[in-house]
């Protein structure tokens, strides 16, 4: 039932622009949808297209706890900027805790299974807690990401939440992104002019060489089709 539904909205929404895309959701889910930010460049795009249509709708980000010092910053520059306040959802201590003193405080670098337990752990729980109450969630995701995306679509249900999942970006290129970016002269994460062009945790992000894929430089010592964190299986 859910998938009809989904179905049915791509081919209402499949000519929308994304403001289009993410008007629509904000009227039809009200305060039954919220924007989940990891504070990429698409993910600024998205800020300040919903700030510029409804300033009150729901922004929250993951603070893993191993975050860059210049996500900290672009935290604060874009609820100074747009006069928003990104809520923040933390991993549980003790959860973390029992984590590191059993596995390591790097135990992501030794097996696959160990870094899916700390992702699951700094993200995936924090985002269920987030998802409490709500329909529907809009992200940043574009096909143009990784292999792991390139069938993802505008509207999707997202099975291992329950939720209707929007990505108003999907499919963007990587120049629409920072087009639209200079454009509006949006804050941005200044470690992209650094050779980082998808940022997530320090410990398992760094810099990349111009021609690279856009997300070799997330857990690079892994195989392309592992690099998901979770948030985004389906």
């Amino acid at each position: 039932m859910k998938e009809k539904i989904v179905n049915e909205l791509n081919k209402q929404l499949q000519n929308a622009s994304p403001e289009e895309v993410i008007l629509f959701f904000l009227n039809k889910y009200k305060e039954k949808i919220a924007f989940s930010s990891s504070l990429g460049a698409e993910d600024q795009v998205l800020t300040e297209m919903i700030a510029s249509i409804n300033s009150t709708v729901r922004i929250f980000t993951l603070d893993t706890g191993r975050l860059f010092p210049e996500t900290y910053d672009l935290i604060q520059k874009t609820n100074s900027r747009y006069k928003i306040n990104i809520e923040i959802f933390f991993p549980n201590a003790k959860n973390v805790e029992n984590m590191v003193n059993h596995k390591g405080i790097n135990l992501f670098y030794e097996s696959i299974e160990n870094r899916k337990l700390c992702c699951h752990t700094r993200k995936i729980e924090p985002l269920q807690r987030a998802f409490k109450g709500l329909d529907a969630w809009i992200c940043g995701l574009r096909k143009e990401q990784s292999v792991t995306r390139t069938d993802c679509k505008l509207i999707e249900w997202d099975k291992q939440n329950q939720i209707i999942k929007v990505n108003p970006l999907i499919d963007w290129t990587d120049n629409m992104v920072w087009d639209y970016i200079k454009q509006k002269n949006i804050p941005y994460n200044i470690l992209h002019d650094k050779g980082f062009p998808s940022i997530g945790c320090q410990p398992c992000t760094r810099a990349i060489k111009q021609g690279d894929d856009i997300r070799s430089g997330r857990w690079w010592w892994e195989q392309p089709e592992y690099k998901e964190c979770g948030l985004h299986e389906n």
